[in-house]
């Protein structure tokens, strides 16, 4: 299976490869607005569902303990736009707000960063390893109207809250629960 896919992906990489070689070259026009979520990954969902692309995953994902995620493109894409609802109905973000998230690189990392691309929200990813003083400069820096944990680094956030005027929301990622903060697998 990892041959087949592997030749797959080379031929999908030749595909993409020629795409700019041709928006290079003038025989295509550069997109005034590019979307990775809606230009690329909703396009390969379409090829996907046609049979024009093979069913390879979209995203995979293994943890140390050998756990794995693995969605198709139609799930990655689906996936990020509940991610992207959530965002923007519970969180009560809008296009041009701001997200911190102060996550490992679990799967929800790259659902939330997909989702903002979808959603037109900026961004801003924080390493595990963040000190409070660490997060509370950027929430400050950011201007971040929402923040994105679990809940081992809650604790680090939530002592520093008081100092971030702009924070709306608090999502954790994660099975507990926290007075204050929103459940984001409860919400998708």
């Amino acid at each position: 299976p990892s041959r087949a896919f592997h030749g797959n992906n080379r031929l999908l990489t030749s595909q993409i490869v020629s795409h700019y070689e041709s928006i290079n070259q003038g025989e295509k026009e550069v997109p005034e607005y590019f979307n990775f979520a809606s230009d690329v990954l909703d396009k390969w969902t379409q090829l996907e569902k046609a049979g024009r692309k093979p069913a390879n995953p979209a995203f995979w994902w293994v943890n140390e303990k050998g756990d794995e995620v693995k969605w198709s493109f139609e799930e990655f894409g689906s996936l990020s736009k509940k991610t992207a609802n959530v965002l923007s109905e519970a969180c009560g973000l809008q296009r041009g707000d701001r997200i911190v998230a102060i996550l490992p690189r679990v799967p929800e990392w790259w659902l939330l960063n997909v989702a903002c691309m979808r959603a037109g929200i900026i961004f801003f990813p924080g390493t595990s390893q963040l000190t409070a003083k660490d997060i509370l400069y950027r929430l400050q820096a950011s201007k971040a109207k929402c923040i994105v944990t679990n809940d081992a680094l809650a604790p680090a956030v939530e002592s520093v809250l008081s100092g971030s005027q702009f924070l709306k929301s608090k999502l954790l990622v994660g099975q507990g629960s926290r007075d204050g903060w929103l459940n984001f697998k409860e919400l998708l």
